[in-house]
């Protein structure tokens, strides 16, 4: 019964990361392409939404690890945030970058389909697998080598038969992944170090990256979109796609947790993969902003 039901988990927890993965970079790239009265709301705050969302999901998903007692919560928090201010501040690295690259995926989508944007956002898979050595000491096999130089290669010939680089909202939307695909490899890698040297949950954990990246994000809000926010507010643009968008990047921390608890990196290639595909099928059809080439 319970190899069965950690079976079912795995297939549920990367059955809802590619719906996750696929419907944020559509809805996300439809939101930002979006015509409609009024200013388009601000990326930034978005993000701070995102992160206020998910730490309130990861501080109820510990209440309920234990047991749903309010002592114990407080307990926990303490614990781990007030009382080790060192280990604290080491997720302050990492939830700055992760604050970055959100952004810069919004200024992705905002100039690239969401197909161009899928394929060559893969190329994280090869960031990561620098730092893994780098950082953890991890060895690759001849043939995962050749993989990723196989997968750099698609990449380039993706680049040069669907962008123009003349244009320069591609190259700025091009510019944004490249550079959020080497923070997210360093970040993930980096969160990854911290996981494996504690033994606390990875909601804690969380919790810890979330209230780093709130107050990154508000500074982000008031260093660049201040002036846009005291003319129209904070939520200037605010509509349902956008609280869809904010809720599913929101969703994605916690998706990706469980994916690690109950599955492998390698299924979750082959998640992403599908992600892609699914991407790639309804930018063409439905949002008609992605011609292939022949």
């Amino acid at each position: 019964m319970f190899p069965y039901l950690m079976s079912y988990k795995k297939y549920v927890s990367l059955g809802v990361l590619v719906l996750q993965t696929t419907s944020l970079v559509l809805t996300m790239r439809y939101s930002r392409t979006l015509q409609s009265e009024g200013p388009r709301y601000l990326a930034s705050s978005a993000v701070v939404c995102a992160e206020v969302l998910k730490i309130v999901a990861c501080m109820l998903l510990v209440f309920r690890d234990h047991s749903f007692s309010v002592r114990a919560l407080n307990r926990v928090l303490k614990e781990e945030i007030i009382n080790k201010p060192l280990l604290t501040l080491k997720l302050a690295i990492p939830s700055g970058i992760y604050t970055l690259q959100n952004n810069l995926l919004y200024v992705a989508l905002s100039n690239l389909d969401a197909a161009t944007y899928q394929v060559t956002y893969q190329l994280k898979i090869l960031t990561t697998a620098l730092f893994s050595v780098s950082m953890l000491g991890k060895s690759l096999a001849f043939y995962q080598w050749l993989s990723l130089v196989i997968l750099m290669a698609g990449i380039a010939l993706v680049q040069v038969s669907s962008l123009d680089l003349t244009a320069g909202s591609q190259l700025m939307g091009l510019l944004a992944v490249l550079v959020a695909c080497f923070s997210s490899g360093f970040a993930g890698v980096y969160f990854e170090k911290i996981l494996k040297e504690s033994k606390q949950s990875v909601w804690v954990r969380n919790i810890q990256l979330g209230l780093f990246g709130l107050i990154f994000g508000l500074g982000g809000v008031f260093v660049y979109d201040g002036e846009r926010v005291r003319e129209n507010g904070l939520f200037q643009g605010y509509n349902g796609l956008t609280w869809t968008v904010v809720a599913l990047q929101a969703l994605g921390g916690l998706v990706i947790a469980a994916v690690i608890t109950y599955a492998d990196n390698i299924l979750k290639g082959f998640a992403t993969s599908i992600s892609i595909i699914l991407s790639t099928l309804i930018s063409y059809f439905l949002l008609e902003d992605f011609d292939p080439t022949r």
